[in-house]
């Protein structure tokens, strides 16, 4: 093992160059666009032993690499806001035809009007396209669950695509120490397979055909319970990756939560600040915890739900809008899981930190406190509510 001084960028290119990708299709967009140019470094200088496309859109560089991994090769490609958007038709795709893609994704906001600072907008506009879908919360993270990523995709009993979300700026291009694994150790882990099922004129297959109506609810049905499947591998991974590492993340984090009044659920980087906010609240004598979410595609309902048993009420943060809807993505998530299980918890929804607006401690701490008021009055007057807006 050895300590190297990464960004968040940089974190998710040394990783993918320990892994000895095959393939690597890529188009700039800020603030993903320094992690490709990294791996581009690394195949010009020869570190890296890799075919790097460099494509005309996003549209095609999810192409690219699901046109690569249909052939067997281990692929990497990554995006940002409208970059994502524009991949949208391959998302589906890549996810219905089971081809082990990973992707980092900085998470940006999606215009109009323009912005390139952080929120989930991206991300969330695309949950339902079938993919695995990680957070991370620091740059050590994102190195680590880059390998983790790789060795659940490419599972035969998962084969999925696999997206990871880092916060864009706030963990892109922050700079941390990253403790690495050894390259040997990476590829122990998540060694590089020979797949069976891949495009070969000498056994050829057929990928992506017409599915009539006496097929396709078949093949959706499959890929739907694929994806819920693959929760046991994902944590598997996770464990066995602690073992070699030292580092094991979870599907949550769950700090102060065993007696909070409330506790707040985020995804992304603001977990650490949330944490910190407890902390000080904590020795304030108000009860209050953080729920940090590390996974959430499949949702892991039933474990959130038996975390959030004991409280009297939770604060869902969200950086991400559903127009229209009665909350936030998020938010409605952990509302049906609640009443999936049949728990009573009122559940507020407070929206914050849009187009990277900053999420101060002050801020976190009105979060906590309207969820302590919701706590003692046991009921939800307002369901969703704006912290941070200037209106």
């Amino acid at each position: 093992m050895k300590t190297i001084l990464l960004s968040g960028n940089t974190s998710l290119s040394y990783a993918v160059k320990q892994l000895d990708v095959d393939v690597i299709s890529a188009y700039p967009i800020t603030p993903q666009t320094t992690m490709v140019e990294k791996l581009s470094e690394y195949v010009a200088n020869g570190e890296l032993n890799a075919e790097f496309i460099p494509v005309e859109s996003e549209h095609s560089a999810l192409t690219a690499a699901l046109a690569a991994s249909a052939a067997g090769a281990r692929v990497f490609t990554s995006t940002s806001s409208q970059g994502l958007l524009l991949m949208h038709e391959i998302l589906f795709i890549t996810a219905a035809m089971r081809m082990p893609v990973v992707m980092g994704i900085a998470d940006r906001a999606v215009s109009a009007p323009i912005n390139i600072w952080n929120d989930h907008s991206d991300i969330m506009a695309q949950r339902d396209a079938g993919w695995i879908c990680f957070f991370a919360e620091s740059a050590q993270e994102a190195y680590d669950k880059t390998i983790q990523s790789y060795r659940v995709a490419e599972d035969e009993n998962v084969h999925l695509p696999v997206n990871l979300n880092f916060d864009g700026f706030i963990l892109t291009h922050t700079y941390e120490p990253v403790t690495t694994l050894d390259d040997e150790e990476v590829l122990k882990y998540a060694p590089k397979k020979i797949r069976s099922l891949v495009l070969d004129p000498k056994s050829p297959y057929t990928f992506g055909a017409l599915g009539s109506p006496e097929y396709y609810f078949e093949a959706k049905y499959q890929a739907v319970k694929a994806l819920e499947d693959s929760f046991d591998a994902i944590v598997k991974a996770d464990k066995e990756y602690k073992k070699i590492s030292g580092r094991g993340y979870g599907i949550f984090n769950a700090y102060m939560t065993d007696d909070a009044d409330t506790i707040l659920v985020s995804l992304g980087s603001i977990g650490g600040s949330v944490r910190e906010i407890v902390r000080r609240m904590r020795r304030d004598g108000a009860k209050v915890g953080s729920l940090s979410l590390k996974l959430f595609r499949p949702f892991p309902a039933k474990q959130i739900v038996d975390t959030l048993l004991k409280t009297k009420s939770v604060v869902v943060l969200e950086k991400a809008t559903s127009p229209g809807a009665i909350s936030g993505p998020l938010h409605m998530e952990i509302q049906a899981s609640l009443k999936t299980f049949d728990v009573t918890i009122p559940a507020i929804n407070i929206i914050a930190g849009l187009g990277g607006r900053e999420i101060g401690p002050e801020d976190i701490r009105i979060m906590f406190n309207k969820g302590l008021k919701v706590a003692s009055q046991k009921r939800v007057d307002t369901i969703m509510d704006y912290v941070g807006v200037n209106i």
